[in-house]
């Protein structure tokens, strides 16, 4: 399966939108409980670029198929070689590769600018994420029990790190 790794452009945020709002509807891979407005996610975009963060979009025939991105772990100047990244695939393509070409590029991109470390918040429940980042070199340094609270029930997360190198 062929799948192009690019920067986002505007025209990609409502394809990005609606993979956001499915995983905010329908999983614990977000903590949030209200679907995002085009408003939201288009500023939150735009941000991480004018902060020289990447938001990059997987392709596959001219569809948007997957998304991540990365962008501050903490808001103090000593944590700043540490950033926390999302990656997330629309469900039609989970499982086949998308995510790991995207965290692949996220990771060679954090290199170039000279970063430390990447840091993945997950939640527990999540084992296929946890397998995946995993995968990818990422080790499981921590869980914060009870965390979040979607769907009725308290929620653990599940802190996950790689050091670049």
């Amino acid at each position: 399966m062929e799948i192009l790794i690019r920067p986002y452009t505007e025209s990609d945020v409502e394809a990005i939108l609606a993979i956001v709002n499915y995983n905010i509807l329908n999983s614990n891979s977000l903590y949030d409980y209200t679907p995002r407005t085009i408003e939201q996610q288009s500023n939150l975009l735009k941000e991480k670029v004018a902060k020289n963060f990447p938001v990059l979009v997987a392709e596959r025939k001219g569809e948007v198929i997957g998304f991540g991105m990365y962008g501050e772990f903490r808001y103090r100047e000593a944590y700043r070689y540490t950033v926390e990244h999302s990656v997330y695939v629309s469900k039609k393509y989970k499982g086949k590769g998308v995510g790991g070409k995207l965290l692949k590029r996220l990771i060679a991109h954090a290199k170039t600018q000279k970063l430390h470390t990447m840091i993945g918040v997950i939640d527990a429940e999540n084992k296929g994420s946890i397998q995946f980042h995993e995968k990818y070199g990422f080790k499981k340094v921590g869980v914060i029990k009870e965390s979040g609270y979607k769907f009725d029930r308290w929620l653990d997360s599940v802190f996950m790190q790689r050091i670049l190198k």
